[in-house]
């Protein structure tokens, strides 16, 4: 059923699931909220909205969604929604991140929340007024993976901490996918990098100094992108982002301290095939991460409003950081 041959108004929250209308068919709305609604309780997926209606009438029937809206506009202005998840290209999360605001939604926007420092600051401005919840969908940081690295990093067991690598590199060949287009905020960096930026920032300081950087490009596209980081402790933290290199596939972080080595595979995606390896003085061991996912967790944390370390101001943050990479390599932030 189409969302303009509906009628009804808002429920009491307490009373029924907080119902999320999505802007956009893109591959990522199933594994980071179609799937995980189907497990997380108080949660219901209830509309969808793309620039074809057709295509939206389509993936609505196909994963199990009741209502496909002619339009964005017409989506947030269904009265029986209370949330919005944005998966749109980059460079069209502030509009409709401000737009749903407006609308009196509470927002879940992709990562990265914006293409630039400017639009992630236009975002955080309209959050300060209202009363919506607004998260950044970084869904690695609600996983227990997280924690239980700075438990390891703060038990002292490596270690002073001198150097840190992060890396993400997966194969996406030129040609018509977002990531290779410069105007909806493509990018390696942006797509694939923001992890080990984010990786790092989250486990030595939110404010690293970036010293260098280099960037290998493709029409304006970084399809490679390594920097160095230096932060307010001391650690020297270095970053590999690449969509189309030979370093075809990794994803890894890579702790070097004067007492031993933590090496973490899959530490963004962490349920999929995670595991914490340490090499220290008092010995060898591998822990396995839980396998549950990183987006039920995230989901959950949006139901209850649990904002901490992925609001509006630590989105802003984020993006300083990757437009200061930009800069650093020789480039210019997003549009």
């Amino acid at each position: 059923m189409d969302g303009s041959e509906r009628a009804g108004g808002h429920m009491d929250s307490g009373s029924r699931p907080m119902r999320i209308g999505v802007l956009g068919a893109a591959r990522i709305v199933k594994n980071a909220l179609i799937d995980p609604a189907r497990l997380v309780d108080g949660v219901e997926v209830e509309a969808i909205a793309a620039r074809d209606h057709d295509r939206a009438r389509r993936y609505a029937a196909r994963h199990g969604i009741r209502f496909a809206h002619p339009s964005y506009q017409e989506l947030l202005a269904d009265p029986v929604l209370d949330a919005v998840y944005i998966p749109l290209p980059a460079a069209l999360h502030a509009r409709w991140a401000v737009a749903a605001i407006e609308a009196d939604k509470h927002v879940l926007c992709e990562k990265p929340f914006t293409s630039n420092t400017a639009a992630a600051e236009e975002i955080a401005a309209a959050a300060v007024g209202s009363d919506c919840v607004v998260m950044e969908a970084y869904h690695s940081h609600h996983h227990p993976l997280q924690a239980r690295l700075r438990d390891i990093l703060a038990s002292g067991e490596l270690g002073r901490i001198v150097t840190a690598r992060a890396t993400f590199c997966v194969p996406i060949p030129p040609g018509r996918d977002i990531r290779w287009n410069l105007a909806l905020g493509g990018g390696g960096l942006l797509d694939v990098g923001y992890y080990p930026v984010r990786q790092l920032r989250d486990l030595f300081g939110s404010a690293p100094e970036v010293t260098a950087a280099r960037a290998w490009q493709r029409g304006g596209i970084d399809r490679l992108i390594t920097a160095t980081l230096r932060f307010e402790s001391g650690v020297e933290g270095h970053i590999v982002s690449s969509i189309w290199s030979r370093h075809l596939l990794s994803a890894a972080l890579e702790v070097t301290g004067s007492d031993g080595r933590m090496r973490v595979s899959w530490p963004y995606h962490p349920h999929l095939r995670g595991r914490i390896s340490i090499r220290a003085r008092h010995g060898s061991r591998t822990e396995t991460p839980e396998r549950r996912s990183t987006y039920a967790y995230q989901l959950e944390a949006f139901r209850d409003a649990r904002t901490t370390g992925v609001g509006p101001a630590e989105a802003v943050a984020q993006m300083r950081t990757l437009d200061a990479i930009y800069r650093a390599a020789g480039m210019s932030p997003r549009p």
